[in-house]
């Protein structure tokens, strides 16, 4: 597994919305995002933080994706 970086929280919306997830709900500093194929998933949105290694690690396996996909993707 590769390290993973510490990143903006607006990175993480544009990574997760190319992998084919849409904004479904947003209450305060939450926000759920859909799948078609179901898949759900919620991510804290505080736009002035940042994604920290351990909450990075933690929504890429609620993403169901590897590491490795999710670090090509944010690169594209």
């Amino acid at each position: 597994m590769p390290k993973l970086p510490v990143i903006k929280v607006r990175v993480l919306v544009r990574t997760i919305e190319r992998l084919g997830f849409f904004l479904h709900h947003q209450v305060g500093g939450h926000a759920q995002y859909k799948h078609a194929d179901g898949r759900r998933i919620t991510i804290p949105v505080h736009y002035r933080k940042d994604v920290k290694q351990k909450m990075l690690r933690g929504i890429i396996a609620d993403l169901g994706i590897s590491a490795e996909r999710f670090i090509e993707v944010m690169k594209k």
